[in-house]
């Protein structure tokens, strides 16, 4: 008989150190410890550190706190703490942010599907299913604004679920992955900085023949509402429009829906006075620009 695999948890944090104590009690109480928690504090000016010195002190949990020098951004912050963790051999790693709460059960029913790749099924405080990851990502067609042309969310309730639903991309709040993964596609790409990082991760793993596996019964409880996308103007804006078109530019499977990024900035240009202004027209220029030179795709090193 072969020896039951571990896990590690990875967690990136910043200024919410609230968040993360909650996020911490829930680990604390899952039913299966995880072998290794590897908290990347990504330069927090907050009371974070004092959190998780006091964390340490207590000793609930197998923890590892990794602080940088400077706010990497979630993408830095995971490249950085699956770096660590692959470093130190386990089997599987389970990503989450600090707004997360996992059943007590997760991790125990993550462990029990036998596949490389899984993400947890959220809901909200209310428990309301509030699972994004697509079950549609379309890239394919080119007249597709949004390329997410379905959700896990659409079924409309957990009961409603089949007991695995199939993914094509996932976010890092629940997402697990076995190491011959990331031994294969790579660490995930620190340039994004914040969005669609998981987005890139999820579209290399598929590519190698892979499938992701929303798992209906393990739950994940969301303790903010989803807000990130209206603020195109502003400087999160400029991340999600440049990072969607590097995406496109990256895996577009045909030269329309690579190109595909050139229609939209002309599309926000011409609605400009109508809607985001000189500020969100600034950001898809910037935006274009900048994704240009991020179009090659990531080294799988992971060293």
């Amino acid at each position: 008989m072969s020896a039951p695999e571990t896990v590690a948890v990875v967690v990136v944090t910043f200024n919410r150190a609230d968040l993360l104590t909650g996020m911490l009690d829930g680990l604390a109480a899952l039913d299966r410890a995880p072998d290794a928690v590897v908290v990347v504090d990504n330069h927090s000016a907050d009371h974070t550190p004092d959190v998780l010195a006091a964390e340490l002190t207590r000793g609930r949990l197998p923890l590892q706190v990794v602080r940088t020098e400077e706010n990497l951004g979630g993408a830095g912050g995971f490249h950085l703490g699956l770096r660590t963790a692959y470093a130190q051999g386990w089997d599987r790693f389970w990503l989450m942010d600090d707004d997360v709460v996992p059943a007590p059960d997760c991790l125990s029913v993550l462990m029990a599907v036998d596949e490389d790749c899984l993400t947890s099924v959220r809901e909200d405080t209310q428990g309301r299913l509030c699972e994004k990851a697509a079950t549609r990502f379309d890239l394919t067609h080119p007249w597709v604004v949004k390329p997410k042309t379905g959700m896990v969310e659409d079924h409309g309730t957990r009961e409603a679920m089949p007991a695995l639903v199939e993914v094509e991309n996932v976010a890092f709040e629940g997402f697990m992955v076995r190491r011959g993964v990331v031994a294969e596609v790579g660490l995930p790409d620190p340039s994004y900085f914040i969005f669609y990082d998981d987005v890139d991760f999820a579209i290399r793993a598929r590519r190698t023949g892979r499938r992701i596996w929303a798992v209906r019964d393990a739950v994940l409880v969301r303790q903010l509402d989803f807000d990130q996308q209206h603020d195109l103007a502003g400087w999160k804006g400029f991340y999600m429009y440049r990072n969607l078109f590097v995406v496109h530019l990256r895996y577009g499977e045909n030269l329309a829906v690579r190109m595909k990024p050139l229609l939209i900035v002309a599309a926000v240009l011409l609605l400009a006075p109508l809607r985001g202004g000189r500020a969100e027209a600034r950001n898809v220029i910037r935006a274009m620009a900048a994704a240009w030179g991020m179009r090659s795709q990531p080294s799988s090193s992971v060293d």
